[in-house]
């Protein structure tokens, strides 16, 4: 499946194509809308709104004083991975106000991604308690913003205290090949515990 990922994102998907569904959860403002952009070959879906005063002392702006906008239902975007397989990323909203809308948000979803930022660590730990309690697997995308990042990767991995099956990949959010990246270890680690489930006895 990995290497049948289109270099040019704009396969035309055929008619009768399995699909996939794929979460992409995290904190507020940690680069979920603009993942979901930048590696989606429609024009994905968004749903943000300008913030207002109305967000002050509710939603933390620490470390994101200069974000205007921000979804209040989800984003949604479109991949075709091959001809015979077309994956829809849904990207939840990160506050937590509207987590109530993830279970309605992840039924049915093949896996997740977690985005992280190193400079509010904390923010993605509810989605990653999230999906560890219903099962469903997820990847860590940490989004190395100025395009750079001072924290070792195992230093984060025991910070978030992720389990070592679990792939944490280093991302920039707003380009293509290296949210690719993410997505694909996601698959594969998919794919690795399929096949797992596969081969244990019956």
């Amino acid at each position: 499946m990995a290497s049948a990922v289109s270099d040019s994102g704009r396969t035309a998907p055929v008619p009768d194509a399995a699909t996939a569904k794929i979460l992409v959860a995290g904190g507020f403002g940690v680069g979920k809308t603009t993942l979901v952009g930048a590696i989606s070959e429609t024009e994905p879906l968004r749903t943000e709104e300008l913030i207002t005063e109305a967000s002050v002392g509710v939603d933390d702006l620490a470390g994101v004083e200069r974000k205007t906008t921000t979804t209040v239902a989800m984003d949604f975007g479109r991949i075709t991975l091959s001809p015979s397989l077309v994956v829809y990323l849904f990207g939840a909203p990160g506050q937590d106000r509207f987590w109530f809308m993830w279970d309605d948000l992840s039924r049915g979803a093949l896996g997740a991604v977690v985005l992280a930022d190193t400079r509010r660590l904390e923010s993605c730990f509810p989605s990653v308690d999230f999906f560890e309690h219903r099962g469903i697997p997820f990847a860590v995308g940490v989004n190395c913003f100025d395009g750079r990042i001072e924290e070792d990767t195992e230093e984060i991995r025991a910070a978030i205290d992720l389990d070592a099956v679990v792939p944490l990949v280093l991302c920039d959010a707003r380009d293509r090949e290296s949210v690719k990246t993410v997505l694909l270890a996601l698959l594969e680690h998919v794919m690795r515990g399929l096949a797992a489930e596969a081969a244990e006895p019956r």
